[in-house]
């Protein structure tokens, strides 16, 4: 299932496809036992999405207008209420949870939508790590060089499987610190992650209220502008984007730090293309980035509200992955004053940063979405320090973003047969459609064809 949102639309429209058919091959797909939908799924819902997709055939048939997204198999991350069911948000702790009384807001509009939901996907347990291994359910392996089984990156680790192996035309993920821009770079799909307040979170089990985003993984930069439209209620209107008026700055400090040759190789020869195409290449500064760094290396915003959550939870913190429990419990040690100081810093370097956004005269920042490829899973089991080293390389671009309440997308920049790389697109708060109309065109730069 290599289609896009928009070929998909048109073959169902056109009588070419039917939605049952296209789901039932998504499903297929999920269950088959040789492949990796025993891990990228925690609940397959396959009764269901064939009950929807007859349902959505029938209302097409009828010449009613659907949405875009209408009929199409969409995954779902492990952290949304669905009603009835308990929101396990990948742990066995939660299994005696109260179902959900109700659908999640990000739900109730998928399926308003006409949405065909396939199933829960994998992630690492209560989204609190980059790595997207997970003890409980097993890692989804990534899609290059499936063999040696490399991570795939997570949080959102089942969400780029889905959309990779066809069990899924896009995926419903959340970004905290990069959660969906990570496996969309490692596993070369598109990741979507929007301004913060654009996408309601009722209903969505959190990790840091300060910073969680709803975002979309997907083939190509307009399937997750289709998909964002449904989750924010913005419709999206595309236009076209001439790069030759456009000008990317590349961050001459943090970002560019430490990458591996790959990275380095992918990320140079993007920026060629760009420039190729007419857009101008200005090298910047940002502000605050010490400021953010030294925020985050003391446990940032997420270690103190995720740990006032999970006390609440009652769960006594027993069962959970090791890996998330130490960065859950190191929120205990930070007091509420050292809390508050670090709201304030935050306000403080995101004014600075309006104030010097104001005053240049870029259109985008890129970097690369990570500093390197993904590793192999048995060394990071096998390794606690090297885990701990890969998941602070993983967040460290994309929680810039977040921090910042920014927007930005993770394009795949890599040449065929190598390892994934993403190239991250930063655009300003409360820009997305711009930042994903101008992504649509530096996505058809990138593509070696051009």
């Amino acid at each position: 299932m290599k289609d896009t949102v928009q070929s998909l639309g048109e073959r169902l429209t056109q009588g070419k496809l039917s939605s049952v058919a296209l789901t039932k091959q998504a499903l297929a797909r999920a269950l088959d036992a040789e492949g990796e939908g025993g891990r990228v799924f925690i609940k397959v819902y396959a009764e269901s999405a064939c009950r929807t997709a007859a349902e959505i055939d029938a209302l097409r048939a009828s010449g009613k207008p659907l949405s875009p997204i209408a009929g199409l198999p969409i995954s779902i991350k492990d952290l949304f209420n669905v009603e009835g069911e308990v929101t396990k948000a990948g742990s066995t702790a939660l299994a005696n949870r109260e179902p959900a009384k109700r659908d999640a807001e990000v739900i109730r509009r998928l399926k308003c939508a006409g949405a065909v939901l396939v199933g829960r996907t994998n992630m690492s347990e209560f989204a609190f790590t980059g790595v997207g291994m997970n003890p409980h359910y097993g890692t989804p392996a990534n899609p290059h060089e499936r063999t040696r089984r490399l991570i795939p990156g997570g949080s959102s680790s089942g969400a780029p499987v889905s959309v990779t192996d066809g069990m899924a035309v896009a995926a419903i993920g959340t970004d905290t610190g990069g959660s969906v821009r990570i496996p969309a770079a490692l596993c070369g799909v598109v990741g979507f992650k929007p301004t913060q307040n654009r996408i309601p979170l009722q209903g969505v089990f959190p990790l840091s209220g300060s910073l969680d985003s709803v975002g979309v993984i997907a083939r190509t930069v307009a399937c997750c502008a289709e998909v964002d439209a449904i989750l924010s209620g913005e419709p999206w209107v595309r236009t076209n984007v001439d790069l030759k008026s456009r000008t990317v700055a590349v961050p001459k400090n943090h970002f560019l730090e430490d990458l591996d040759s790959q990275v380095t190789a992918a990320f140079e020869r993007s920026i060629g293309r760009l420039s190729a195409a007419g857009a101008a290449i200005v090298e910047v500064t940002l502000p605050g980035i010490s400021e953010i760094d030294e925020i985050n290396g003391r446990g940032g915003l997420s270690g103190p509200e995720a740990y006032a959550w999970h006390r609440r939870l009652g769960t006594g913190f027993e069962g959970y992955d090791p890996f998330v429990r130490e960065r859950i419990l190191r929120g205990r040690d930070i007091s509420a004053a050292d809390y508050l100081d670090m709201l304030a810093v935050r306000r403080t370097i995101i004014a600075s940063c309006n104030e010097w956004q104001a005053k240049s005269r870029w259109d985008v920042i890129a970097c690369p979405t990570v500093p390197i490829v993904a590793p192999e899973i048995s060394h990071l089991e096998n390794d606690p320090k090297l885990y701990r080293h890969v998941n602070r390389l993983l967040l460290r671009n994309p929680s810039v973003v977040n921090f910042l309440n920014r927007c930005a997308l993770s394009l795949p920049c890599h040449a065929k047969g190598e390892a994934p790389v993403g190239l991250m697109l930063i655009g300003r708060g409360q820009e997305d459609h711009v930042l994903l109309n101008l992504g649509i065109a530096m996505e058809r730069a990138l593509s070696p064809n051009n």
